[in-house]
């Protein structure tokens, strides 16, 4: 049967064999990165295209429908012709920190990449403080955002650089109670060890209510981390003209508009890895046949399925739910989410030390 894991083991020995072991390392190291990089441009294609063909269902439309069979390469067009745009930088802008901005956004999301296992045994980095790496990094993404719009010289992007920020650091807390909410239940913050005390059901079934209100409050924090509508008030068109990155064309824009599609895919895999068991085949306490059969179907299918199915409400809420004020957004935060996360964390703490889940 097919498996990453395999491929992985015979690509090490093979190394190992043929070179000793720092320059073995070394080249590993190099592969993880050339990866890592198609993967990023791989996703962005799909995302993009993904999100106009759900758009255009959820309106009635064709949506993309030109270039290549149902429009599939529709994204390498676009992509394509940004590569090809000169890209300006305004005369009392930042040269530096202008150019700079893009990649540090960028390289978040490649430092998220190394804890989140794809498939069983097929995973960058299995550090023990895997959740912790994961809120401590993802909060430098702020950094860039505020970089770009500080360094662009621009109101209208030094505005949408100030609300990202303040939006950001608002919807990580509970987003960081929700994750703690599973941290508590399982005892580690290990992912591999997350995912492992899901074999006998998923934390979204097996986690009784708390687990399901964490879930909840999850989905709505990182779609506010990520700026997504209804909380894209970063980048709202009718205020700001295109937020942060108004000022930014050519690659650098595609690199930002890169990088949001790529954090939607880490926070969604990161969401399938907590509360939906990851890689883990849906296993359904002593049924057997059914477990075995379940078990057929290889992990990294199971990881991609649960991370896309997130991916698709994140999109659906798009185009669903109306833009919020800003005044609407943090209130939503500190005046209900916040209290809510924090109740269900010291519920959740009972639960644990009682041992009622299942």
């Amino acid at each position: 049967m097919f498996s990453l894991e395999g491929i992985t083991t015979s690509v090490q020995d093979w190394l190992l064999m043929k070179f000793n072991p720092t320059m073995a390392l070394a080249i590993e190291c190099v592969i993880v990165i050339l990866l890592s990089i198609s993967l990023f441009a791989i996703l962005g294609l799909v995302l993009v295209l993904m999100e106009r063909k759900v758009a255009a269902h959820i309106q009635i439309r064709l949506g993309p429908n030109r270039v290549g069979p149902g429009g599939m390469f529709q994204t390498v067009a676009d992509t394509l012709k940004l590569i090809m745009k000169e890209g300006l930088v305004p005369d009392k802008a930042d040269k530096f920190l202008f150019n700079l901005a893009p990649f540090v956004v960028m390289m978040v999301g490649m430092l998220l990449l190394a804890p989140i296992a794809f498939a069983k045994n097929f995973q960058i980095w299995d550090i023990n403080i895997g959740v912790l790496y994961i809120s401590s990094v993802s909060s430098l993404s702020v950094i860039g955002i505020l970089m770009a719009g500080w360094a662009s010289n621009n109101k209208y992007s030094l505005l949408g650089a100030m609300r990202s920020g303040a939006q950001i650091v608002s919807y990580e807390l509970s987003a960081g109670f929700a994750v703690l909410t599973i941290v508590v239940l399982t005892g580690s913050l290990q992912l591999s060890e997350i995912v492992n005390a899901q074999q006998n059901g998923w934390w979204i079934f097996k986690g009784h209510i708390p687990a399901v209100i964490a879930f909840v409050l999850y989905i709505i924090a990182v779609t506010a981390e990520t700026n997504r509508a209804p909380f894209d008030l970063a980048e709202a068109e009718s205020e700001l003209t295109a937020g942060f990155h108004t000022e930014y064309s050519g690659m650098r824009f595609a690199l930002f508009f890169l990088a949001e599609y790529i954090n939607i895919f880490i926070v969604c895999a990161i969401g399938a890895t907590l509360f939906f068991g990851g890689w883990m085949p849906l296993h359904i306490g002593n049924w057997e046949a059914f477990n075995h059969i379940m078990d057929y179907i290889p992990s990294s299918v199971w990881f991609m399925g649960k991370t896309f199915f997130l991916i698709f409400l994140i999109m659906w809420f798009r185009w669903t739910f109306p833009r919020l004020r800003v005044d609407q957004l943090l209130n939503l935060e500190w005046k209900y989410l916040l209290p809510i996360s924090l109740f269900n964390l010291l519920l959740v703490a009972v639960i644990a030390i009682l041992g009622w889940h299942f």
